[in-house]
């Protein structure tokens, strides 16, 4: 699909614009133009580095901010399609800096939204995540602003071939910032901090991330809202498959936390549909037929009242299964 095309990731350097990048260029020998765009400059320095990515002569390093309007439609010139995973996402930090966060997390939609209806990109999937759903905390709020200003891009998009859509998952699981990564490095302390022992979230690995958000950049029609079918886990029960022997030092949650994550609420199961692997919110105001969206993908539509919480999950991930994912996708040398 990528063959032959260009293709940009704002926010490339992060955790899981690193996985793009790499499963991207693996699997598609004859992309064009691959465009690296993030304001980290040490951590462009360090990429090209990696000798594997040495024999990759279309990988592009470009620093910029999503803030930056101009410097982003000079980036999106002879792109066809745009991955946006730029975000400020640390909850805590964006409660006591919030209009740092609003410029980042809606300004940066604004930016590459306008930025991509002025040139020639012809297709734009962006990140979302589960604190989104119902937010409590400021990250959340501009993060569904985010999804419902690329949602609503496909009405204003005119004549211009040109689609957007929205992906949704949980914690990536070893990404920067997050819990397992966290309790790897406390557990030689011996005290695990447990924010509350009823606390569950949702898990996706990297490589089922990239495989999301390349489903979507294949398949959607501009509007859709996609999200996975993933297992839940318990804090404390990463907390025992990380630490057996440490204790529990309870510190509270932190500011802007739930105790569980939505990532499809009861107001969104009129417009959410099954799609086998993925849940699909359509838009409210569709560019297209829905009935033909329905037939083409064989799409269910979920029971009213359906909620897709962390907490009343219907997949969960024990004690081993934790273990064997670490070692698996974070450290084959993991052992307790």
């Amino acid at each position: 699909m990528l063959n032959n095309k260009s293709i940009l990731i704002t926010g490339g350097t992060g955790s899981l614009g690193q996985a793009l990048t790499k499963s991207i260029l693996e699997k598609n020998p004859y992309i064009k133009r691959m465009v690296i765009y993030s304001r980290d400059e040490q951590k462009q320095f360090q990429r090209p580095q990696n000798t594997r990515e040495t024999k990759y002569p279309c990988l592009r390093y470009f620093i910029g901010d999503v803030r930056d309007y101009h410097r982003l439609k000079r980036a999106f010139q002879s792109v066809d399609y745009v991955i946006h995973a730029a975000a400020m996402k640390h909850v805590h930090i964006a409660e006591y800096n919030p209009d740092e966060c609003v410029k980042t997390n809606v300004g940066g939609a604004e930016n590459v939204i306008r930025a991509a209806l002025e040139t020639d990109v012809e297709k734009v999937v962006a990140l979302s995540t589960d604190k989104a759903c119902a937010p409590i905390n400021l990250y959340g709020a501009t993060k569904l602003t985010s999804d419902k200003l690329f949602i609503a891009a496909n009405n204003i998009r005119g004549n211009k071939p040109i689609t957007f859509s929205v992906v949704r998952y949980g914690n990536v699981m070893g990404s920067n910032g997050s819990v397992i990564p966290f309790f790897l490095k406390k557990r030689n302390e011996g005290v695990l901090p447990i924010t509350d022992p009823n606390m569950t979230r949702f898990n996706i690995s990297l490589e089922d991330g990239v495989k999301m958000v390349m489903h979507a950049l294949e398949v959607a029609w501009g509007g859709e809202l996609y999200v996975p079918k993933i297992p839940s886990y318990k804090i404390v029960d990463v907390a025992e498959a990380i630490g057996p022997h440490c204790k529990h030092g309870l510190v509270g949650i932190r500011p802007g936390e739930k105790i569980h994550e939505e990532m499809i609420t009861s107001s969104d199961s009129f417009t959410t549909y099954d799609l086998g692997e993925y849940y699909v919110i359509l838009p409210q105001i569709p560019t297209w037929d829905i009935q033909k969206f329905i037939g083409h993908f064989k799409a269910v539509p979920v029971e009213k009242g359906f909620n897709y919480s962390s907490g009343q999950n219907s997949e969960w991930l024990n004690v081993e299964d934790l273990r064997n994912l670490i070692k698996t996708h974070i450290d084959p040398s993991f052992t307790v």
